[in-house]
């Protein structure tokens, strides 16, 4: 109060003196009588003139008298000796007039000032746009992007092909609307759900439907967008973000790509104590130990990498559960598609069942770009509507490349191409339990193929047994197997399918434990993206065999590889008139689809191998 008291009478005080003093100089100006320079040498040569002041521009000074008016004291501006004295023949009042410097000595003054503020604003608004998202004072808020419950359009039927997933977060769902009652019997919902599958199967749509499912304000933010240059700002954010979230609950934040933010600490050779992901990671965990889940306040995050995450955060009583959101199943696939085909105009021969057939392991967002490439592909062609040779036609595309036809093969290269694929394809063929061979060409595709071979599968399968692994391998070798045969030479064609075998026969012997030599033994394991340094920083993997073992796993992989090219081989003798006709054929409709196939083969009766 004392200080608001003192405030209150320097400012009074300040008020007094400003008022006095402005008095003061309107009192002295009326005192001063402002004459014309005429007048002035008047009074000059009749002697009335007490003292003088002068300076460039003015004339000041006194009268020995008062004027009638009181005045004692006189101003008046100056005129040129020369012209003054002309004008003293006239019978004219005149007076010397002073350009005013005001504007022009403020502008010199304010301009260049106003200008270095203006670029220093601009600047700073840029460089806390970039780092805080609203200004340097905004720089330690989140920035996440919050939708209310009308800004939420998605909802569990725009969702297809992750029936587990979206009944796990249903209890979520239930929670959010009404905590009271689905806590009844003393159970809690968990605090973080952690959505973890591939790249493109919806792990985001998903979050969103949840929050639309429920109709609560969501708080969607990157884990990238917490950390910027400055230390302690994603700290900062994640204060932020609880704090809002907690304002608006019962709500859902969503964390996407949480490995951006949520990295196992000290892993890695560059990583150290003070890093600013370890900070804002360390806020996280200690926001959510800190919040109630009966206040309705749920924590989302997506994933692709959950290996890499962080103990810390797995724990129970922070992410609780983990919701897996897989690749599609046939039977998902289908139920993907049948969302998307709704937004296209479609002919009467496609067939949803046929195209989920021909697209093994593709996630929704892949099935929703080959939706998009058929559809584009159809209007390319000036069609009325999109019929299944365009979904045939943008699964290849999407598979094996775009076509290359203006890259011209000379007649022997061509030749060996159409054997090569042709290898595949007959032996592909001849072998049991192996998918069926959809189409056949020697099209150049993509950045290196110079023909292709596709497979359709029947169904889809999460097992392979020994003896489908060998005929795999076989059907792989079965190009290089034909240029043996046909033209008593190797190419650099197969050098793609050898990596595939090679790395299959490995993994037979140190993964799977199908050596017969070494027994039901795991020698090596599945290599992990990120805590395999050894190849970024140049150093030899370690292994925990002897010497002699490694050599035993050479041989093993050597046989494998060696009988699966024998066996290729062995079947292409048998049908080596079918091989002829069949490649000739190739080569003049440079593509066979699989029932041209089986009207070749079915000239021909060839005993089993």
């Amino acid at each position: 109060m004392k200080e608001k008291a003192g405030f209150h009478v320097s400012y009074w005080m300040f008020a007094v003196l400003a008022f006095l003093g402005i008095q003061y100089l309107l009192t002295a100006q009326q005192e001063v009588a402002t004459i014309p320079y005429s007048e002035f040498e008047q009074h000059l040569k009749d002697g009335r003139i007490d003292e003088l002041a002068i300076t460039e521009r003015r004339i000041e000074g006194s009268f020995k008298e008062p004027l009638p008016s009181g005045q004692r004291r006189f101003v008046s501006n100056r005129v040129e000796p020369q012209l003054a004295e002309h004008l003293q023949q006239y019978p004219v009042r005149y007076t010397g007039k002073v350009e005013s410097t005001l504007v022009r000595d403020l502008l010199s003054w304010i301009v260049p000032a106003v200008l270095f503020f203006g670029i220093w604003l601009f600047l700073m608004r840029r460089l806390g746009s970039g780092l805080g998202g609203g200004g340097m004072m905004q720089i330690g808020k989140s920035k996440a992007r919050i939708y209310v419950e009308t800004d939420m359009k998605v909802s569990f039927a725009d969702v297809a092909g992750v029936d587990e997933a979206k009944d796990e977060l249903k209890e979520i769902i239930e929670f959010l609307r009404d905590p009271k009652t689905y806590g009844r019997l003393g159970g809690r919902m968990p605090k973080g759900v952690l959505l973890v599958g591939p790249p493109g199967t919806g792990k985001t749509l998903l979050a969103r439907a949840v929050a639309g499912e429920a109709r609560v304000p969501f708080y969607s933010i990157s884990g990238s967008e917490f950390v910027e240059m400055f230390v302690g700002v994603g700290a900062a954010r994640v204060r932020d973000l609880f704090e809002q979230a907690r304002a608006q609950a019962p709500a859902i934040i969503f964390i996407d790509e949480l490995d951006a933010l949520g990295r196992a600490r000290g892993a890695g050779p560059m990583s150290g104590g003070h890093d600013e992901k370890e900070q804002t990671l360390n806020q996280l965990l200690v926001e959510m130990d800190g919040f109630d889940t009966s206040s309705g306040l749920v924590l989302l995050a997506a994933t692709n990498r959950p290996e890499i995450l962080d103990p810390a955060l797995l724990r129970a009583g922070r992410f609780d559960r983990q919701v897996l959101v897989d690749r599609p199943d046939k039977v998902g696939r289908v139920q993907i598609l049948e969302v998307h085909l709704k937004k296209a105009r479609l002919d009467t021969d496609v067939d949803p069942q046929a195209i989920a057939a021909l697209t093994p392991g593709f996630t929704g967002a892949d099935l929703a770009n080959l939706v998009n490439e058929a559809t584009l592909l159809a209007t390319r062609r000036n069609a009325e509507a999109v019929a299944m040779t365009d979904f045939t036609a943008a699964i290849e595309r999407i598979v094996a490349g775009l076509e290359k036809r203006n890259r011209l093969l000379n007649p022997r290269e061509r030749e060996i191409v159409a054997y090569h694929e042709m290898g595949h394809a007959l032996v592909a063929m001849a072998l049991p339990g192996v998918d069926p061979v959809h189409k056949v060409s020697i099209i150049p595709r993509g950045m290196g193929a110079l023909g292709y071979t596709i497979q359709r599968p029947i169904e889809d399968r999460f097992l392979m047994t020994r003896e489908e692994l060998e005929n795999k391998m076989a059907v792989l070798l079965g190009g290089r197997a034909a240029e043996w045969l046909v033209f008593a030479h190797l190419s650099t064609g197969a050098a793609d399918d050898l990596a595939k075998v090679t790395d299959i026969a490995r993994a037979m012997v140190t993964r799977y434990g199908m050596s017969r030599r070494l027994g039901h033994m795991v020698l090596e394991r599945e290599p992990n993206s990120f805590l395999g340094n050894e190849a970024m920083l140049g150093l030899k993997p370690q292994h925990d065999y002897a010497e002699s073992t490694a050599t035993a796993i050479d041989e093993e992989v050597q046989e494998l590889v060696q009988a699966s090219f024998q066996r290729s081989l062995t079947l292409l003798e048998a049908r080596r008139e079918l091989l002829e006709r069949s490649a000739q054929r190739l080569l003049q409709q440079e593509t066979l689809d699989g029932e041209a196939l089986l009207e070749l083969s079915a000239a021909t009766v060839v005993a089993p191998a």
